[in-house]
């Protein structure tokens, strides 16, 4: 890379909105790479904006840095991805996506009712559970969970 293209910790940061604590944080879990300067100094090529964006998104959706980390395995190092790189990503992430939108749709409307009310001992509450009768079917809020997919 030339000086050009590279960028500073501090520049990365300004760019991407995120605190140079983090950038560290990231390139200490191998989401992010940089090099060291002769002056012992990260640099950064710019393809890492790229990457700290899908952090940031997939961070905000609930997705684990763990699954983050996995999914940016399959992109390039140094090089803008392609469309087939991105279609990698998006594939792996879709399913559990769309689960956690369902589930997200179902926590919201069951709980439109109970907003303010914090009863829960109303007959025609959603979520009551009269004698933990629900309990043979496992353990959390069984009302408001998603069905797993097979």
């Amino acid at each position: 890379m030339t000086a050009a293209t590279e960028l500073t910790v501090g520049q990365v940061a300004a760019r991407s909105g995120v605190a140079v604590s983090a950038l560290h944080f990231y390139e200490a879990r191998g989401l992010i790479r940089s090099h060291r300067t002769s002056g012992n100094q990260r640099r950064y090529g710019r393809d890492v904006l790229r990457r700290v964006a899908i952090i940031k998104v997939a961070q905000e959706a609930g997705i684990s840095l763990a699954e983050i980390g996995a999914a940016l395995e399959s992109l390039p190092e140094g090089r803008t991805p392609t469309h087939a790189d991105w279609n990698v990503l998006s594939t792996a992430w879709r399913d559990q996506l769309d689960r956690k939108i369902a589930q997200l749709k179902k926590l919201r409307d069951g709980l439109t009712d109970c907003i303010g009310c914090g009863c829960m001992s109303i007959d025609k509450c959603p979520l009551r559970n009269k004698g933990d009768r629900l309990a043979k079917e496992g353990t959390g809020a069984r009302r408001l969970l998603v069905p797993s997919s097979p």
